[in-house]
């Protein structure tokens, strides 16, 4: 996402929430379709965001302008990480087990992650670029975002450290959930601020760092990123405890893309996640309670959310097939009509490869390897075996 990450919110929504009073969700795990349609939005604005800093389009006024709208699309991780902590909480169930969980898990991202890293690093040896093996087992370790060197976080397939950072994520849950969940419901809103604070107070501390690690404090490090994943979890506990005040959806997009619109007249460090950050977290609480409420979307279409099905595939994909292309043609600084055909095709190329790993990796991968834990879930028992009362039902599909 995360990454972008690719936690299952589709399905069917769940029952109405009282019409009297704050929303109450279900605590059973229900699904949250208009949530899956929104990470393909999600998705895209990254997309977006590796177009603009290709280098593919010569410069040019559109060129401009459309670097200017897509400058900030790097905050799409930023929702995909507030995403993955709300849903893995949304959906948790007592009696789960934290080898069960860390097995979906590894189910639903692994397989994908895997066949991405092999075909970015087939498109770099094809287009006479090697991969080292640090940079090799960091990737398939997911530990790459824990180097301070960009070289090895970026290296093989770019996009791929914000699944670092969500396994240190899922590393953390079957401890985090339970302890979160002690916070009393009337302070949950104190809570999300501290968090909230917290993530503004990031690149004040990125000052006291070496200039060369601002960035990558920032933008990579997980600890850092943690703060916007433990956001989720707070956040969907407000509204399962019935303390969301009902702000309409409507509302939310305005703020949200009215803070889009400005970020890119922050100071850098702030552009990743400070100025979206509350945004976004509103934003996916106002959609969860319209979905289970059972409201219309058009972000529960059918496309929609088959489109966010494939979001994660699309994210481990998309930056290959964008350097692959402009390598393999030459196409670096091509003219207004070559460049946006590159880009339109970029886009379908990553959309076909992206269902296709969905339909022939993912899918498959997720039956086989998540029927053991599915077994061993439905054996155990609360207050057994390891981290009980974790992430699990409906956010089988990741995060």
């Amino acid at each position: 996402m995360s990454s972008v990450e690719a936690t299952d919110t589709s399905g069917r929504p769940g029952r109405p929430g009282s019409s009297d009073g704050p929303a109450r969700a279900r605590d059973d795990g229900s699904r949250l379709p208009s949530l899956t349609g929104l990470r393909f939005v999600a998705a895209f604005l990254v997309f977006c965001f590796h177009i603009s800093i290709s280098g593919l389009p010569a410069p040019s006024s559109t060129q401009h302008a459309f670097a200017r709208a897509a400058g900030a699309g790097a905050v799409g991780v930023s929702f995909f990480f507030v995403l993955s902590g709300f849903v893995l909480t949304w959906s948790a169930r007592p009696g789960d087990t934290a080898r069960a969980f860390w097995r979906r898990r590894a189910a639903k991202i692994y397989p994908n992650y895997v066949v991405a890293f092999v075909l970015s690093v087939a498109g770099l040896y094809a287009t006479g670029h090697t991969v080292g093996f640090l940079v090799g087992a960091a990737n398939l370790g997911l530990v790459q975002a824990w180097w301070p060197d960009p070289g090895v976080y970026f290296g093989a397939n770019s996009v791929s450290w914000s699944l670092a950072c969500e396994a240190f994520f899922y590393a953390l849950f079957p401890v985090l959930l339970p302890v979160v969940r002690r916070i009393r419901p009337q302070r949950l809103w104190a809570s999300a601020a501290v968090c909230v604070a917290a993530v503004f107070a990031v690149p004040v501390v990125a000052v006291l760092l070496p200039a060369g690690r601002h960035y990558w404090f920032v933008y990579i490090f997980p600890p850092v990123r943690l703060l916007e994943f433990v956001l989720g979890i707070l956040m969907a506990l407000v509204v399962k405890s019935g303390r969301w005040p009902r702000i309409p959806v409507w509302s939310v997009a305005v703020l949200l893309v009215g803070a889009y619109a400005v970020t890119p007249y922050f100071p850098p460090d702030a552009e990743t996640s400070a100025v979206t950050v509350i945004p976004f977290a509103l934003l996916i609480c106002a959609v969860a309670v319209a979905d289970a409420e059972g409201r219309r979307s058009v972000w529960r279409s059918r496309w929609a959310v088959w489109l966010g099905e494939i979001s994660f595939a699309f994210y481990l994909i998309h930056q290959s097939v964008i350097v692959d292309l402009m390598r393999g043609l030459d196409a670096q600084g091509s003219a207004p009509a070559k460049a946006w055909a590159l880009i339109a095709a970029s886009l379908a190329l990553s959309v076909a490869l992206a269902g296709l790993m969905h339909r022939f990796v993912e899918v498959p991968m997720m039956r086989r390897l998540t029927s053991r834990a599915r077994r061993d879930a439905q054996r155990a028992r609360p207050g057994e075996g390891g981290g009980g009362g974790l992430g699990g039902g409906a956010a089988e599909g990741g995060a």
